[in-house]
């Protein structure tokens, strides 16, 4: 299989959308270069971030192609995406040894984040969900917004700014 053929490059400015919830799943990226984020709306309203995505992350709007996205994925800065046909890249999966392997390291990847994030939300306090934050994503503080932050690990902007001071204190 020539990988070549299956992608396209996409450019996304900061605030644009790569996929919105509800859209159908069509399509599957590699973050080349920039910061996306992943958030669903709550009952009223609100936006949840519940995920970062940075360089060399799989995208897509689930894990399952050709049905409705389950969460928005907006640029945070300027954006480079390797861009393919989700349906098409899967019919590849199981006969391209390389290509089965990508994935299944990228959900591996997904699958750890997102459980050392399951048990640091429920487990931690704020001071240790941030802490986890920045060994997760240690080059994203000074990329994103704080309050995008705060809203991943479920606390409030101000106790984030109070435990940032603190830890300043503490260096």
């Amino acid at each position: 299989m020539n990988n070549e053929n299956l992608h396209t490059n996409q450019e996304l400015k900061k605030g644009e959308f790569f996929v919105t919830q509800g859209q159908q799943n069509y399509k599957i990226g590699k973050l080349i270069k920039g910061v996306l984020r992943g958030f669903t709306l709550n009952n009223e309203g609100e936006e949840i971030t519940t995920h970062f995505f940075i360089e060399n992350d799989l995208i897509s709007g689930n894990y399952i192609p050709n049905i409705p996205a389950t969460m928005n994925i907006q640029a945070l800065e300027d954006c480079h995406i390797s861009v393919a046909n989700y349906k098409a890249v899967f019919s590849y999966v199981n006969t391209d040894t390389e290509l089965t392997n990508v994935f299944l390291e990228h959900f591996r990847k997904l699958n750890k984040q997102n459980n050392s994030r399951i048990e640091a939300l429920i487990s931690g306090d704020a001071l240790t969900k941030y802490k986890w934050f920045l060994r997760e994503y240690p080059n994203l503080l000074n990329r994103i917004p704080h309050y995008y932050i705060a809203n991943f690990l479920g606390i409030t902007p101000t106790q984030l700014s109070r435990i940032r001071k603190t830890l300043s204190q503490q260096m």
